[in-house]
């Protein structure tokens, strides 16, 4: 049974067995990685003249993770090839040239998902840019260029969906947002439920917690990933906006709310930590950003936090760094990545530990 032959339009159900059916589920950032996936930034037009400064700090970013576990880096041609090397000697990276549109690899990447015997594999969603925020029609070749590199078999839907949505504790449990999995843009007429049975049955996720809305700004039409986290199986990051006036303080509010009267699958409340927002509100070109401290990126043995010269930058290390013990929290410069309209967590894609998978007969 090849990869292609598992493909589904929704809402048909496929003959084949799905990932839930198979054991496998969508693991937490902190389980142990085999490599971390990410792309090389390119083309200054893209950056709007801020690419020296991305690469700089992109670069910072790589030469982090590289300390801790291997890096596959897509590049997109000949110059982004050489930039990268030249910046990144002596690290222990694997590059690939797939020429992608954009660098977020989070959400035009693939969804890894391992069993509990260790057998890994992935799931390969649709992207269509953040609900056609885009006319983009090069990321779609993320996923099939990983699985080339590593030959694992996978599933691959028609469903829209974009890693940055749906954040994990690897024990079935997920939180998300309704404004960017229910837009209209992405999968019209699936519904909520709809939504639940596919995460449920392709990435194990059991059950599933809605917050209404994400950060103002965020052309993702409000990721999860900059607006609560999981750091364990028990706590979760919150980001709030101390600021009355702000558009984010009766959103963040409610998402406050909300994660306060969550319980966990014993019937436990979640610790829940409030991380603030950056003071300073950050523009590009009269359009407002969507920077947060939460949209850091766990790997092996280290937490990357990103900073945006901001007073508040300080304070967010502050909270986090204790909820994290045995691993190193590295403050790294993300003002330039931001420009982007995403952070380290919208870069990355974590590849668990594990075997990868060949097929039904592997399982």
């Amino acid at each position: 049974m090849t990869p292609e032959s598992r493909t589904e339009r929704a809402p048909r159900r496929q003959e084949t067995p799905t990932p839930r059916e198979l054991g496998f589920r969508m693991p937490a950032e902190w389980e142990p990685h085999a490599a971390t996936w990410t792309s090389w930034p390119f083309d200054d037009v893209l950056w709007c003249g801020h690419l020296a400064g991305v690469r700089r700090e992109f670069a910072a970013l790589v030469r982090a993770i590289a300390r801790f576990e291997p890096v596959r880096l897509l590049v997109r041609d000949d110059e982004a090839e050489r930039d990268a090397r030249a910046r990144l000697a002596g690290l222990d990276l694997t590059y690939h040239r797939v020429p992608l549109d954009d660098v977020w690899f989070r959400d035009n990447g693939p969804i890894f998902i391992r069993t509990g015997t260790g057998e890994v594999s992935f799931v390969h969603w649709a992207f269509n840019a953040w609900g056609r925020k885009f006319e983009w029609k090069q990321d779609t070749r993320a996923p099939a260029a990983v699985a080339r590199a590593l030959g694992v078999d996978h599933w691959r839907l028609d469903v829209v969906l974009e890693g940055g949505a749906v954040e994990t504790s690897g024990d079935g449990v997920a939180l998300t947002t309704r404004s960017c999995l229910l837009s209209p843009m992405r999968n019209p007429g699936l519904g909520e439920a709809g939504t639940a049975r596919y995460l449920r049955d392709y990435l194990g996720l059991e059950a599933l917690h809605w917050l209404d809305e994400g950060l103002d700004g965020d052309h993702t039409d409000g990721h999860i990933d900059t607006v609560a986290r999981f750091t364990d199986a028990e706590t979760i990051v919150c980001s709030v906006e101390t600021n009355a006036s702000d558009p984010n303080h009766a959103t963040t509010r409610a998402n406050l709310a909300r994660l306060r009267g969550l319980r966990d699958a014993a019937g436990r409340p979640y610790r829940i930590v409030e991380v603030p927002l950056p003071a300073n509100r950050l523009d590009l070109e009269g359009e407002r950003l969507a920077p947060s401290y939460v949209n850091f990126y766990m790997g092996n043995g280290f937490v990357l936090v990103p900073q945006y010269a901001d007073p508040h930058d300080a304070r967010a290390l502050e909270l986090l760094r204790p909820l994290f013990p045995g691993r190193e929290v590295i403050a790294l410069m993300s003002l330039e990545i931001m420009i982007g309209g995403g952070s380290f967590h919208c870069l990355t894609q974590p590849q668990p530990a594990g075997r990868l998978w060949k097929g039904l007969g592997d399982a």
